[in-house]
């Protein structure tokens, strides 16, 4: 007898994957594996769930619908386990976290080793991308990005807060001196961040409590804040950073603070989750971690 629920799981990674080739890297087993367990499916279900060729790979009408109640089949599952599991005090499963890259590679992946390592009945797969993930779409547990989410169909809870900074290096300091003003950055090299075809060229500041913006002409932008951080530090314009980002930059004298006397936009990293009735006890032991050890971190407390 088929074990269906193994089936959905199959099915599901291969879903995300897109092809079979990549659900057998997933999954640790050869292409030829999954290619027989996909056809005993479809000969099972009496219906075609994949449209494959050597340069294609899409799902049927039918194989999207199977997937739609997968996905919701598969959580349930998780949920229902995970309630049990917590019962016994023993966090367990799959944790899937999206973050953006800079902020994944310098502030997460240590955190997540660390969690894993106290948690070690829980796996967490950690994705870093500067495109924008989604909660939902990417089928992820948990995305954490800096400020709140436009999408009110999800749960968001803070993690950490800190000031915005606009910085640039000693070599631009020597080579195009700094702005004395906000108003003088119009005449500066601004390096800006693109999100979604937006380029973030509104640095938003505070002159005494009044919000005030400064709409600045980026000499160069990307989607990467890496790029934007290696842009500042060797000396090809300024930059509006975070504080985390940047405080190790501050210290050793690699960037140096521009319009310290000013009051930059705050930004605040936050966790988004899918609304559940049900949150599984490792989601919620994951987002106390992260917030204890960033908040220990970098402010201390």
């Amino acid at each position: 007898m088929p074990d269906e629920i193994s089936d959905l799981r199959f099915f599901c990674i291969l879903a995300a994957a897109g092809s079979i080739a990549g659900c057998a890297r997933a999954m640790g087993l050869s292409p030829a594996a999954m290619s027989r367990r996909l056809s005993t499916m479809e000969a099972r279900l009496g219906t075609r769930l994949v449209t494959r060729t050597s340069r294609h790979f899409a799902l049927t009408a039918e194989g999207q619908r199977l997937h739609e109640h997968a996905v919701r089949i598969m959580q349930e599952v998780e949920e229902a386990e995970a309630e049990l599991t917590a019962r016994a005090g023993i966090p367990r499963g799959l944790l899937r976290v999206g973050v953006p890259s800079e902020i994944g590679r310098k502030m997460l992946a240590g955190v997540v080793a660390a969690f894993v390592e106290q948690y070690p009945e829980v796996t967490v797969q950690l994705t870093l991308s500067d495109a924008g993930l989604d909660v939902i779409d990417d089928g992820l547990d948990i995305a954490i990005r800096p400020g709140m989410p436009p999408d009110q169909e999800v749960m968001t809870t803070s993690l950490i807060n800190s000031r915005r900074v606009v910085c640039a290096s000693p070599e631009y300091r020597d080579r195009k001196g700094l702005p004395a003003t906000p108003h003088d950055l119009l005449k500066h090299d601004c390096i800006c961040l693109i999100r979604r075809q937006r380029i973030f060229n509104e640095w938003v500041y505070f002159d005494g409590k009044t919000r005030k913006e400064v709409h600045v002409t980026p000499r160069l932008a990307t989607s990467s804040s890496e790029v934007v951080h290696d842009w500042a530090v060797s000396g090809r314009g300024i930059a509006l950073k975070v504080l985390w980002d940047i405080a190790d930059d501050l210290k050793c004298g690699r960037l140096i603070e521009c319009l310290s006397t000013y009051r930059w936009e705050d930004v605040t990293l936050c966790a988004v989750y899918p609304s559940r009735t049900h949150l599984p006890s490792r989601t919620r032991l994951f987002l106390d971690f992260v917030r204890k050890e960033l908040r220990q971190a970098y402010f201390g407390t």
